[in-house]
């Protein structure tokens, strides 16, 4: 069984796959990896927040997100920064209750907010993170 915690063994994309024992993860993963042209950086975090393993998906050098594994379900990590900010808060009102629920609770620090999103499921809010994603690849305003 993998060990999220476990510093001296680095898992594959495939491992963290097993352990999440979610289809949406993969699908996660692949549809990003197709889309934005990007790969997987798989990466220890000793910060006490989040102590472990994580995904970390880049382009063109910026990150795009960062999943953070759970059993059954994964968590996506979306930095809204200045950048983002107009445009996202523009389509806002067309997300998801649960997506605009959560940026309403993330303070903004530093001209930034880091939206925590639980996905378990294809549904409203996989398609609003790819709705940002295409924003903050630079891609537009998100429309999926």
């Amino acid at each position: 069984m993998l060990q999220l915690q476990d510093k001296s063994y680095c898992p594959t994309l495939d491992e963290i796959g097993d352990y999440i024992r979610n289809p949406v993860f993969r699908d996660f993963c692949t549809e990003i990896k197709e889309k934005y042209k990007c790969r997987e950086t798989i990466e220890f975090s000793s910060c006490s927040w989040e102590k472990g393993w994580n995904v970390k998906f880049r382009k063109s050098g910026k990150n795009l997100c960062t999943l953070y594994p759970r059993e059954s379900y994964f968590t996506v990590l979306l930095v809204v920064g200045q950048k983002e900010k107009e445009p996202f808060e523009s389509i806002l009102p067309d997300c998801t209750p649960t997506l605009q629920e959560i940026y309403s609770r993330t303070k903004e620090g530093n001209g930034q907010r880091w939206l925590m999103a639980d996905l378990e499921d294809k549904d409203g809010l996989y398609d609003d993170v790819f709705r940002f994603l295409e924003i903050r690849s630079g891609g537009g305003a998100g429309n999926r």
